[in-house]
């Protein structure tokens, strides 16, 4: 497939890294001849200097017989255009673009985007993205990460496990003996820096952590055998009342079960605004790292904060602050990975990539075939593969014990018509089962060949 991806930036490169990996055909665009230089440095890719809504650029790119553009640069505007471009000049057949102003996203003017108006294909909405990330963490209070599959019956955990873990030093197979009725698996473990797909002796250590696709009717459960707490959190403060703050917000008033949740908004004018669109939720202007605002919050007796400004060291500092103070789990909004290592030694409890979100989001509608859903792990370490298996699939009809993945690669669920199944080595896969897949980043195209993913179901 060749593909061009308009932007150089974090999400563009990491874009191009997952499919250049997987080896397409990709050429990357970009204003900044530095962030090209990069990408063509460290990436088997092509690269083009100059502004991708402009036509002999995108020409240069080889759009005239590309089969896919991406446009995710730092501006709405441009990345319609190049989509506009692509379409009219080119024929580009599919059009995926980042848009990050809410305005765009409106549900009355989603007609927006068909072919004889605006010609994208795929919205993606980075702030949206964010939100209903936040909203998955609170779900899961215990959990670092977590994520949906097979339209929400089963549920992707990522949990750190402490030196009271009631299973630790226990093989893994012997976890599957112990809890026979448990419908969930370790599919991935990040021990100190090293992330890798378990065999069924390796044991689980303080510090780990630890991936587990479960059932969702089994998550409460899951958690428990793990040594996590599943209380409920009804007292949340959010900072930062901006387009994520307030998604958020709204989200958690249409909730059934109350959720008591206060926002704090430094720019009065985006408080007023928050204030105006909600109903219920108190919001407080001024700065979220100020004792007295957070006292008045009541932040010392929050079930969590969830910082999300655009300033990773004011959401890292609120969220000590609040912790500090006597809140019981803190969630805040990264960028710069960088940051990453330094949040569990601050006692923060988890964190929010957006790049991580809208690569994953972006993916999801990049992958050929049958694939369903795409979540990345870490910083592109490992992605969770949602999948419909085809008869034409080498894997079709087999046991899983004889699919042939490779060591990196792991099944955590099947599903079978309307059922949801804990799949074992004598577990037989058959034309049209969605399976849900744990894969380290290197085996991700010997996957797809096995799931007979290919341009002919594009």
């Amino acid at each position: 497939m060749k593909v061009i991806i308009c932007g150089a930036g974090q999400v563009g490169w990491q874009i191009a890294r997952h499919l250049a990996g997987e080896k397409n055909d990709v050429t990357v665009v970009d204003n900044n001849p530095d962030l090209v230089r990069r990408a063509t440095d460290t990436l088997d890719v092509q690269g083009v200097v100059g502004f991708a809504s402009y036509p002999d650029v995108l020409e240069r790119a080889g759009a005239r017989d590309a089969d896919m553009i991406i446009a995710a640069t730092y501006s709405d505007e441009v990345n319609m255009i190049t989509c506009q471009v692509a379409h009219s000049v080119f024929s580009i057949p599919r059009k995926i673009a980042r848009l990050r102003s809410q305005s765009y996203h409106t549900a009355i003017y989603s007609d927006l985007y068909r072919r004889d108006h605006v010609p994208i294909d795929v919205v993606i909405s980075p702030e949206r993205e964010v939100a209903e990330a936040a909203l998955r963490r609170l779900a899961a209070p215990s959990a670092f990460d977590t994520q949906g599959f097979m339209n929400g019956r089963a549920q992707l955990i990522g949990i750190a496990l402490d030196q009271d873990c009631p299973v630790i030093n226990t093989p893994l197979r012997q976890l599957t003996d112990l809890f026979s009725t448990l419908r969930a698996i370790v599919v991935g473990i990040r021990r100190e820096t090293r992330l890798f797909v378990p065999e069924p002796g390796d044991q689980l250590f303080p510090d780990d952590q630890v991936y587990l696709l479960c059932d969702t009717e089994d998550l409460n459960r899951t958690l428990e055998i793990f040594g996590k707490s599943t209380t409920k959190k009804e007292r949340v403060v959010i900072v930062g009342g901006g387009n994520v703050g307030l998604a958020v917000a709204s989200a958690l008033e249409k909730k059934t079960d109350r959720i008591r949740a206060k926002v704090i908004e430094r720019d009065r004018k985006i408080a007023e605004k928050a204030a105006d669109s909600l109903e219920r939720t108190i919001v407080l202007n001024g700065d979220g790292l100020s004792m007295e605002l957070l006292t008045e919050a009541g932040a010392e007796r929050a079930d969590a904060i969830l910082a999300v400004t655009d300033d990773d060291k004011t959401n890292i500092l609120a969220a000590v602050r609040a912790k500090s103070m006597g809140c019981e789990m803190a969630i805040c909004l990264v960028n710069d990975p960088t940051l990453v290592p330094l949040l569990a030694d601050l006692d923060i409890d988890a964190h929010i990539n957006p790049r991580s979100t809208t690569v994953s989001s972006i993916l999801r509608h990049i992958r050929h075939g049958r694939v369903r859903g795409v979540y990345s792990i870490g910083d592109a370490e490992a992605e969770v593969i949602e999948a419909q298996v085809l008869s034409t699939s080498p894997i079709s009809g087999q046991l899983i014990r004889d699919t042939g993945f490779p060591e990196g690669v792991l099944i955590g669920a099947v599903m079978k018509g309307d059922k949801m199944i804990k799949p074992t080595g004598s577990t037989r896969i058959e034309e049209g089962d969605i399976i849900t897949i744990f894969s380290m980043a290197v085996d991700v195209p010997e996957v797809e060949r096995l799931l007979q993913v290919s341009i002919d179901f594009f």
